[in-house]
């Protein structure tokens, strides 16, 4: 088995987070191939990565919630994935090195375990848990927006535009031109209704949306209008 050594004091340092009780992070570094040796104790981080998976995607969520009350949900589910997935977290672990602090067989890591980007997102998956078990969600939360907020800044990332605001500020430029939207059509069930929405300029309809709500509708009709409100020069 290989175990490298192990200083808390830095793990601590570089996770900006120092733990009351270090049963906590061990778990959250000790991947399984060590845990499931005969002479290991303890278990290994995959309990904490499914705590930790559902930890992070309430804090991202709250947070993109909030900050972007005009996306539709369509689009905040888009942005959302693009900030927890496998590529996000293994970037996040990486940032922080914590591929030197997992705890694994020595076939593992002789093998190139400790940079995988599967495992790297794992246990930063368990490292949100840990630090949530041991200090709350408060703590949770900050550890977790040090690596989210530099992401939404990334046009790569953060790449929805508000539509409606966007269309509202080219229309402004000229006082006697008046916006309005109207929702022209609804249909099926409860659990999956769909929504039409137009946007018209004066009298003129000069964009058409559908969206699983109508926030979104009127969004895509947006959407539609700025292509052609450029289309004509107008912008």
């Amino acid at each position: 088995m290989s175990r490298p050594d192990i200083s808390y004091k830095e793990l601590e340092r570089r996770l900006g987070y120092k733990f009351k009780n270090r049963d906590h992070i061990m778990s959250a570094v000790t991947h399984s191939s060590y845990a499931n040796e005969p002479k290991s104790k303890g278990e290994s981080n995959e309990r904490l990565e499914f705590l930790g998976d559902s930890v992070l995607g309430l804090i991202v969520s709250d947070y993109i919630f909030s900050s972007f009350p005009s996306w539709p949900e369509g689009e905040l589910t888009k942005l959302r994935s693009s900030l927890v997935c496998e590529r996000a977290l293994c970037e996040f672990s990486r940032s922080i090195k914590l591929g030197e602090f997992l705890i694994m067989s020595r076939g593992e890591r002789t093998s190139g375990g400790c940079e995988l980007p599967s495992i790297l997102a794992d246990a930063f998956e368990a490292v949100v848990a840990a630090i949530y078990l041991d200090g709350g969600m408060g703590n949770a939360k900050d550890f977790v927006l040090r690596f989210i907020l530099p992401k939404l800044k990334d046009p790569l990332v953060c790449t929805y535009n508000d539509y409606k605001t966007s269309l509202q500020e080219m229309v402004q430029r000229r006082p006697y031109e008046k916006l309005n939207y109207e929702m022209i059509r609804q249909d099926g069930p409860d659990h999956a209704k769909r929504f039409w929405a137009q946007v018209k300029l004066n009298e003129e309809v000069i964009g058409k949306g559908k969206g699983k709500s109508k926030k979104e509708a009127q969004q895509y009709a947006a959407k539609e209008a700025i292509d052609n409100v450029k289309k004509r020069g107008l912008s």
